[in-house]
């Protein structure tokens, strides 16, 4: 836990207040947490998907 203090205390967001922190840090969570979702979505179901490039 230390480690992660030190790392947001030395970032960008380092500054703000503790809400602002916590609001930008559980953006960042639910970013990655759609990412991993969508990746496991298309493991699973990308055989049957028909994906298509072009206009």
């Amino acid at each position: 836990m230390d480690v992660v203090k030190e790392i947001i205390r030395n970032s960008a967001i380092g500054p703000f207040s503790r809400r602002f922190q916590g609001m930008v840090l559980s953006l960042f969570g639910s970013i990655v947490c759609t990412l991993f979702i969508m990746l496991v979505l298309l493991l699973i179901n990308g055989t049957t998907m028909n994906i298509q490039f072009g206009y």
